[in-house]
């Protein structure tokens, strides 16, 4: 069982649950990790970089301090998006990349998100190596190096230059005569996709790019597209694209102010790739939460829905197993590894803005046929103690295998527990709301029933 890291690094209210003294055990770790992994390097370096959060400059501090008193260097590259660093990592020689962000949460949460020298995540084996030293700070760190032998701070902001330039170069010609409204979500994408977009010929209006340390995420960005859709259609723009706190998200709106969520921009994307001959075994990846319609539509277009549970980390490790190029959730966390190691919604954004292009379509156009089948997700608050027995009652599993048997072509039925509630999420999906309205409801009542 994991005590501090989650699916996606270490999360949690800033200073009060991700606190200094945590960031600070978390550098000293990842010190004495990367010194032991590396026992011929004289100098290490970690890239490390942040969103704009008023809290990511004090847990920078903590970290800095416990890596620098480990020997290891760190390059800061400023405020950049989560992919940014995944990047640098990757094309430098540093052996460590850092990001301090909570990506979609609130202001006042912040976050720890590590990769290794391939700008991949950590896998969850180190992960607990880590957690185990934090909780033995006394012991690695019972043997201090000499004060003039500590790592160095660098600021290293021009690094960014690279990132941004990566992301320019993954485009063929530009985007002249096409007007885009960004929001970037008072967070780390307020310059870098100003910039992209500039660069590539596009005319643009950005919102939500003022971060001022406690404006990220509020009302606005991925999470909260409405004011995006009103933007568009009030300056007759071709598209909207919002992205998340730490950018490696996107969720796009058509210029009639429709939502376009990630499955349907995963839609968009893999179409292109296949006309091209760029989509291996003509096969994506989503999570299990991906609609049927969605599904059935890309079968329809001879395109195979590959399911991963809940997570961008268990979307890519399904991607690295059966060697697929794209992959994501219908939060718009999108995976294109022929350009990047994770989720990036900037780089996600222009290849999209080409897919379109390239059509020579509007974005609504090539979303119209996916028509969404009827879904409903009653959450069941049960025992904190029960919740995770869900699957090992007798009476549900049987009950929801003979809904399961009535469904049959019809739809599905998936039933989860929350990681941070006490709560059992029954979904239910289906070409018919009737069906899936009392499906739902029976399921719910059962579950109620037996682990309340």
């Amino acid at each position: 069982m994991r005590k501090y890291f989650g699916t996606d690094g270490i999360r949690g209210e800033a200073n009060r649950e991700l606190t200094v003294e945590l960031a600070l055990k978390l550098g000293y770790a990842l010190g004495y990790t990367l010194k032991e992994k590396y026992p011929e390097k004289k100098r290490i370096r970690v890239i490390m970089g942040s969103d704009t959060r008023r809290s990511g400059y004090m847990l920078r501090s903590a970290l800095t301090a416990g890596l620098n008193s480990m020997g290891i260097n760190i390059d800061f590259v400023g405020v950049i998006p989560t992919p940014g660093v995944a990047y640098l990592t990757q094309k430098s020689s540093a052996k460590a990349g850092i990001m301090i962000s909570a990506s979609h949460n609130p202001a006042k949460d912040n976050g720890i998100k590590i990769f290794w020298e391939d700008g991949h995540k950590l896998p969850d084996e180190v992960e607990l190596e880590l957690e185990k030293l934090m909780d033995n700070v006394e012991e690695i760190t019972k043997n201090p190096i000499a004060g003039d032998e500590v790592g160095k701070f660098t600021y290293a902001e021009d690094e960014y230059y690279l990132y941004r330039d990566h992301i320019i170069s993954t485009v063929s010609g530009d985007f002249s005569g096409m007007k885009i409204i960004l929001d970037a979500a008072n967070g780390s994408a307020y310059r870098v996709a100003k910039e992209v977009f500039l660069a590539l010929g596009a005319e643009i209006v950005i919102i939500n790019d003022a971060p001022n340390g406690k404006n990220i995420n509020v009302r606005c960005g991925s999470t909260h597209p409405e004011i995006l859709s009103k933007v568009v259609m009030g300056y007759e723009a071709d598209l909207g694209l919002a992205y998340d706190g730490d950018a490696d998200r996107l969720i796009a709106v058509d210029k009639n102010g429709n939502i376009v969520d990630g499955d349907k921009i995963i839609a968009v994307l893999a179409l292109g790739m296949k006309e091209r001959n760029e989509l291996p075994n003509n096969q994506v990846v989503t999570t299990v939460m991906s609609n049927m319609g969605f599904e059935n539509y890309l079968s329809n277009k001879g395109i195979e829905l590959i399911r991963a549970n809940v997570g961008d980390r268990y979307v890519l490790e399904k991607m690295k197993e059966l060697k697929i190029n794209i992959g994501g959730e219908q939060s718009g966390h999108i995976i294109l590894t022929d350009f990047g190691t994770t989720g990036d919604g900037v780089l996600t954004s222009v290849k999209l803005v080409e897919a379109i292009r390239n059509s020579k379509k509007a974005l609504d156009e090539l979303v119209n046929e996916i028509k969404d089948w009827p879904q409903l997700l009653i959450n069941v608050r049960v025992s904190n103690e029960k919740k995770n027995l869900w699957n090992k009652n007798e009476n549900i599993v049987k009950f929801i295998e003979e809904k399961e048997e009535e469904m049959k072509g019809l739809g599905r039925v998936l039933v989860r527990t929350s990681g941070t509630e006490p709560i059992v999420r029954v979904m239910v999906e289906g070409k018919e709301m009737e069906l899936v309205d009392r499906i739902a409801k029976e399921i719910a009542v059962v579950v109620e029933n037996e682990l309340v």
